[in-house]
């Protein structure tokens, strides 16, 4: 199966610096399969047009392509209806979505409720937002092993001032799997709202948003196997059809005059101007390759590398793996002894190895850690135990260049 599933990424077959590629960077941006490429280019080729307004045949049928992703997204997250759909730019759009039509609406002396976990686009908006209006910003601190403590959760919802949580549902430092769940049923019994950030988690479970019975999700298209430039809000629809829009301008109106304008429905009024027509059809083509493969084979696929990987590098001398969640996904965050992440990261790229390194866009985290930057390995459905000996190998070759 995985030799399959390789064999329709083309750029896994590409070299860097001479050396077969080993592609471990796929928490930042996966790679693209053939399918994803194909529907862009054949849309760019026979059928595009701007949508939703053209009464002509060229401009109808990419729009019905178009409306059919958002089938196709409701479908993916078991929404209860195709409005609860939002497209947007990635995640952060769509956090800062929320935080300004969502979060204006709160009022002095209530308070936001974050993580520790959390990566600056589930930060920065709510660090906005008290500026403008004064709330409160409270984060939940992590236990040892880099898990959310539940305990101190819960303590910070217990006097009902937090209208608003927005947590993580994957850490894309630590790999986390947070127990999504128990957080929504904390925030509902304390009387919050809760948003779950499932940029990571999308890639590597299934999501099912009736079963989380979060009040929001978003996730981002580029590490959905799809293309930059689109990403996804789902909402409950009475929660939506409640709030106001974010942008102005065409295609979220139903009427401007000079004096005033009224706004189109959910989710309409959330997507102002001209969309990233051929980056809706791709990611749409993305999900129906994810759905193709299924959700159990890559759930397995994904325990059986973390495992793996686990094995591999505590096996290696001088390397520190970040965090022992309770649940991991595909992603290792770990340092080297007598290596800076920086140049450990461009040793390994001289074997054809691309990891990450820094801060992963979680600088709050880092100090959390008492780090100022780790090295970071992250899988996808493509990644192979091969892989892993290879970027193990690669800090072994590091090392005694470094010694």
């Amino acid at each position: 199966m995985l030799d399959d599933v390789r064999a329709q990424f083309p750029i896994l077959s590409e070299t860097a610096h001479g050396r077969p590629l080993v592609f471990l960077d796929s928490a930042a941006s996966a790679q693209k399969p053939e399918c994803v490429i194909e529907a862009m280019g054949h849309a760019a080729r026979h059928c595009y047009a701007n949508i939703h307004r053209g009464l002509y045949d060229m401009s109808e049928r990419t729009t019905q392509a178009y409306e059919a992703v958002r089938d196709d997204v409701a479908r993916f997250l078991n929404a209860a209806d195709r409005r609860e759909i939002v497209f947007t730019k990635n995640s952060t759009e769509g956090l800062n979505l929320l935080a300004h039509s969502l979060g204006n609406q709160l009022k002095p002396g209530q308070a936001v409720l974050i993580s520790a976990l959390e990566h600056h686009a589930n930060i920065v908006p709510w660090l906005m937002l008290r500026e403008r209006l004064g709330i409160e910003l409270r984060v939940a601190p992590l236990n040892a092993a880099g898990d959310i403590d539940l305990t101190a959760y819960e303590d910070l919802l217990r006097d009902g001032r937090v209208a608003l949580v927005s947590v993580t549902h994957m850490s894309n430092v630590l790999g986390t799997i947070t127990p999504a769940k128990r957080l929504v049923e904390l925030a509902h019994h304390y009387g919050a709202k809760i948003i779950l950030d499932g940029s990571q988690s999308i890639v590597h479970r299934k999501v099912d948003v009736q079963v989380l019975g979060a009040d929001f999700f978003v996730f981002t298209g580029h590490k959905l196997y799809g293309p930059t430039g689109v990403g996804i809000l789902w909402g409950k629809l009475p929660l939506l059809e409640e709030m106001p829009p974010f942008l102005g301008g065409g295609d979220m109106i139903r009427s401007v005059s000079f004096k005033a304008a009224t706004w189109a429905d959910a989710p309409h009024k959330f997507e102002a101007g001209t969309p990233a027509i051929l980056e809706v059809l791709g990611l749409g083509a993305a999900i129906r390759f994810v759905e193709g493969i299924g959700a159990e084979r890559i759930e397995t696929h994904e325990r059986e590398l973390v495992a793996y990987a686990q094995e591999r590098l505590e096996g290696l001398e001088g390397v520190r793996i970040m965090g022992r969640p309770v649940e991991r996904g595909g992603v290792f965050s770990f340092q080297v002894e007598g290596a800076h992440p920086h140049d450990l990261a461009v040793l390994l790229d001289q074997q054809g190895i691309a990891i990450r390194a820094g801060q992963h866009c979680a600088e709050p985290l880092m100090h959390e850690l008492g780090v100022q930057a780790t090295a970071r390995a992250s899988f996808a459905i493509y990644t192979t135990c091969d892989d892993i000996d290879a970027l193990a190998h690669g800090i072994e070759r590091t090392r005694s260049l470094l010694a």
